[in-house]
């Protein structure tokens, strides 16, 4: 079974088990005989039980450690097919560990009713009062007592939902929590992960996985009429039209979009950055990745606010040059058409995470762990720093400056003479004519039959190169590498003819034409780093407010951080639009006070400036390493 063929959007399950379904399939059915199965519904402390697998390696002769997730995706008999040859959890299972595996309350075989990203809970909730933290404790602490031969420890992981599941028991962890490894958790829904980037709402990804999830307690997806979802969602039209066509009213995630349009207390609570706050006391592995699809922001956003409070030294960081979940396939060597030219997957399961767990669990080993490990994509190599983003003196903020002729320079605009042309470049920005995210037909993101949602942002950014609304400015051949490491910056002059908009920026690597060796590779345009702001949230989240038509306003975000390095003969190109479809939903560039309501009549076309003056000089801004590292 291929990953894309799980259906589960955040991807936990689905992602840590792509080998282990596989695997399964081709091996004879080994695995499970090496352990002893136990089913439980475990008691938490609301009277609520959750169902529990417990796996133990059969003839263990010490006390082991218990690795634990927890899953809104379902656990069975077949989760401990993770532990299988090529499988995710292959390299743990050699090492020699008890496995538990939950379903969270409300989904599958668990009691209780499921809320999506339910919030922590409060004091008004009172001494019975539950969220995944108290589950999260309650369940350890009934492991610690009732499941024979452990030694008292455990450890917690696991992917996208799972890892925000693990990320909550730090909230509150229980005394023999000793280590947890949250990977691709989302961290903030409306700043940045699944559901909303920026205030941007990811209305591809919004509808069809809350549909999904809230349909019932299992995953019942939403069936499309049309194979390309970009025709389906532009005749939806206005979003309003999603509950009185479709879903009338029974998806609750759905009814909170359109109730909370903006970054308000509903939002805020859900927030589990705000909540670590306190000094850490269990080591913990952040795990990201580059080109991850669905939760790049969460991991970076929890390993930089626990780095705030962790004075012990136990916050560590890892970003490899996967895909959500993927340093749980084989090897990854590559991504997309993008060839890393080593198993990356492969390495971080036997070099960081095996041995991670190994010394905090067991006592095992010497760890030598460096704050962050970080792949180069571009050099292809792993690099250890000291802290991320870097802080020595080694790494710069260096301006790119758009510039006449859909040119990129390093030397920032000059006065103009007295009769100069245009310091602008515009488009037309029209939503009924939206540029699409990826290359048509865009299939359901999480399409049985197959999906480009995986490798989507490793995608050829050729294929809008004949749209009349996308700026597109570039530098010649690079005469050296320039090498990246940290925070790349858009920094827009723009204007529109509309009172709202959004803004996509993004930052690719042009190949040369001429690539030896894999010639389909001539002149790929490789997206390296992206993002989206809606301009309704240029100054604040919480109280947006309208543009004025025709006013050149300032527009700074963040692109996200990254470590990359652009060879010799290779150029740096950034691309502007203001449509992303329908990854992003159509801004009606009306002001409007909640997009979800907007009637037909508001979506309405623009003209767009973006400006390359001297007084106005829109610009990308690199971390660029200088002297290179070799």
């Amino acid at each position: 079974m291929q990953c894309m063929n799980t259906r589960a959007p955040f991807t936990a399950l689905a992602c840590a088990l792509t080998v282990a379904s596989s695997s399964a399939a081709q091996q004879p059915a080994s695995v499970a005989d090496q352990f002893d199965r136990q089913t439980v519904m475990i008691p938490m402390r609301d009277g609520v039980r959750l169902n529990t697998e417990v796996f133990s390696p059969k003839g263990a002769t010490t006390p082991l450690p218990i690795l634990f997730r927890r899953t809104p995706y379902g656990v069975g008999a077949g989760s401990i097919d993770a532990a299988g040859p090529n499988a995710s959890y292959k390299e743990l299972a050699d090492d020699g560990y008890i496995f538990a595996f939950q379903d969270i309350r409300g989904r599958y075989k668990s009691e209780g009713k499921f809320v999506m990203q339910r919030a922590p809970r409060t004091a008004s909730d009172g001494p019975r009062g539950i969220d995944e933290s108290t589950d999260a404790y309650d369940t350890i602490d009934w492991l610690m007592k009732n499941v024979a031969n452990n030694n008292g420890r455990v450890g917690m992981l696991g992917v996208s939902y799972d890892g925000w599941t693990t990320a909550m028991a730090l909230l509150e962890p229980h005394p023999a929590l000793k280590a947890a490894s949250p990977q691709a958790s989302p961290a903030d829904m409306f700043l940045g992960d699944d559901f909303h980037h920026n205030g941007a709402f990811r209305l591809s990804y919004g509808f069809e996985y809350a549909a999904m999830m809230e349909t019932d307690k299992e995953q019942t997806p939403f069936k499309f009429d049309a194979y390309d979802t970009y025709d389906w969602y532009l005749k939806l039209g206005s979003l309003a039209n999603a509950n009185d066509r479709y879903v009338h009213g029974k998806i609750p995630t759905w009814n909170d979009f359109v109730a909370h349009p903006n970054f308000d207390d509903f939002w805020q609570r859900q927030t589990i950055v705000r909540y670590l706050t306190k000094p850490a006391t269990v080591p913990t592995l952040n795990v990201a990745g580059w080109w991850d699809q669905e939760d790049f922001y969460g991991p970076i956003a929890i390993y930089l606010e626990r780095e705030k409070h962790d004075t012990a030294h136990l916050n560590f960081l890892v970003v490899g040059p996967w895909r959500h979940g993927g340093w749980n396939v084989p090897d990854g060597n590559k991504l997309g058409n993008i060839d890393f030219g080593s198993p990356t997957a492969r390495y971080y399961r036997e070099k960081i995470q095996a041995p991670f767990f190994a010394y905090y669990l067991k006592g095992k080993g010497d760890l030598n762990q460096p704050e962050a490990i970080i792949f180069e994509a571009g050099a292809n190599t792993w690099r250890t720093w000291d802290s991320w983003p870097p802080k020595n003196s080694g790494v710069q903020a260096k301006a790119l400056y758009f510039a006449q002729g859909s040119a990129l320079s390093w030397e920032k605009p000059g006065p103009e003479p007295r009769a100069p042309g245009p310091v602008y470049d515009s488009y037309v920005s029209d939503p009924a004519h939206p540029v699409p995210y990826r290359a048509r037909p865009i299939q359901w993101t999480y399409d049985p039959r197959g999906s480009g949602w995986y490798t989507w942002l490793t995608e050829d950014q050729r294929f809008v190169k004949d749209r009349s609304d996308v700026l597109s400015y570039q530098t010649g051949p690079l005469a050296e590498d320039v090498q990246i490491a940290g925070d790349v910056i858009a920094n827009l002059f723009a204007s529109t003819t509309g009172s709202d908009g959004d803004w996509i920026v993004k930052l690719i690597d042009v190949y040369p034409e001429d690539v030896p060796g894999d010639a389909r590779m001539g002149g790929y345009e490789f997206m390296v780093s992206n993002e989206v702001l809606r301009a309704r949230f240029r100054e604040s989240y919480t109280t947006p407010q309208p543009l004025t038509p025709g006013q050149v306003t300032p527009i700074r975000y963040s692109l996200h951080t990254q470590s990359y390095r652009f060879k010799k003969g290779h150029r740096i190109m950034v691309q502007v639009q203001s449509t992303w479809f329908p990854l992003i939903d159509r801004n009606p560039q009306t002001w409007v006070p909640n997009i979800f309501a907007a009637k037909e009549s508001d979506f309405r076309a623009a003209t767009v400036r973006v400006f390359r003056s001297a007084a106005f000089a829109s610009h990308v801004t690199l971390p660029v390493v200088s002297p290179l590292i070799p």
